[in-house]
């Protein structure tokens, strides 16, 4: 029997590939600097038995249907974002998905954006880069304290208490909003006070977004929700780009009902605004948030482990549609 055909969106950790290697032939697309465009991505399906997918790639029924032997999916995605579920689900293809270990990771970079934010950090190097020197006692790149100011963290699950617990590092008041409010003795492991989310805007000066994407969360931050904000106030967002009205988010600041935002994350991702580009309070990273070397690497194994069980028979670690299984070689 020929060995199963796997093509890879984007280059991935070489210990995985190695091992990926031994079971199936394996075509990688070279080129880590962009997400491959959709043509390009149903030509390289048509060569495939197994389509492993990066985060940003869109794997629509389009992409699903171009191969009739197309078999799985292996998405190295926590969520079913950018990928047809039903559709493929509705074709008999499987889709796998890696775990949950990404916390750590997310809320360094939520983290790092507030202090970017914050203090002008981002700022300070370009201008500095272009020969400024205000001087140390300048008020030119003044910015705003972090230590012990009131961090509102929108949503509680793992990443929020994350990033609750480098708040207290820094000395600050953590407060939060979440479906589901946690027992009194949870809450008194982080000193975390529970607010509605109209008192936690009012009352945060950073509000650190962390729900689900959901129908009810898109657009969750709008017009109305940044004016209840301080106007010394920023919004950090790690979680999903919809969850923000980019638009609305453009006015607040252009209006100063809000002092700032740093964002990882976009709603047309991965086009941003124009207009947010160009804003000195606003700091912006492409997606960052898993973007650690040891975590690339696990999570390159793991959707590695996925295909190979795949290959082999065996159920995998995480499948977003298991009631398709079956053997598949």
């Amino acid at each position: 029997m020929s060995r199963p055909r796997v093509f890879v969106t984007q280059p991935i950790a070489e210990s995985a590939l190695a091992r990926l290697r031994a079971v199936a032939d394996v075509e990688v697309n070279p080129d880590s600097s962009r997400v491959l465009p959709k043509n390009e991505l149903i030509a390289a399906v048509k060569r495939a038995d197994i389509l492993m997918s990066l985060l940003h790639d869109t794997v629509d029924r389009d992409v699903l249907t171009a191969n009739p032997k197309l078999k799985a999916v292996s998405s190295m995605n926590i969520t079913q974002d950018r990928i047809d579920l039903a559709a493929a689900t509705a074709l008999g293809i499987p889709v796998t998905n890696i775990p949950a270990i990404v916390t750590d990771a997310t809320a360094d970079i939520a983290f790092g954006l507030l202090l970017a934010v914050a203090r002008n950090i981002v700022l300070g190097d370009k201008l500095f880069r272009q020969g400024v020197y205000p001087g140390s006692q300048s008020n030119h790149l003044a910015g705003y304290a972090v230590s012990g100011k009131t961090l509102g963290l929108v949503g509680f699950g793992r990443i929020g208490q994350a990033v609750a617990r480098r708040g207290r590092g820094f000395g600050m008041t953590i407060i939060y909003c979440d479906p589901r409010r946690l027992p009194a003795e949870e809450e008194a492991t982080f000193a975390a006070g529970y607010r509605s989310f109209e008192q936690l805007l009012g009352e945060a000066d950073f509000v650190s977004l962390h729900p689900q994407l959901t129908p009810e969360t898109r657009h969750l931050m709008s017009d109305a929700q940044f004016a209840l904000m301080k106007e010394t106030a920023f919004v950090i967002n790690t979680a999903r780009g919809p969850v923000i009205d980019e638009a609305a988010l453009v006015r607040a600041l252009r209006a100063k009902q809000i002092a700032g935002a740093g964002l990882d994350v976009f709603e047309f991702e991965p086009q941003v605004s124009s207009e947010l580009v160009a804003m000195p309070n606003v700091v912006l990273t492409p997606h960052l948030g898993s973007g650690v070397l040891e975590l690339r690497e696990g999570m390159a194994n793991v959707v590695v482990d996925n295909t190979i069980a795949l290959i082999e028979g065996r159920s995998p670690v995480s499948c977003l549609n298991p009631q398709v299984l079956k053997k598949l070689f």
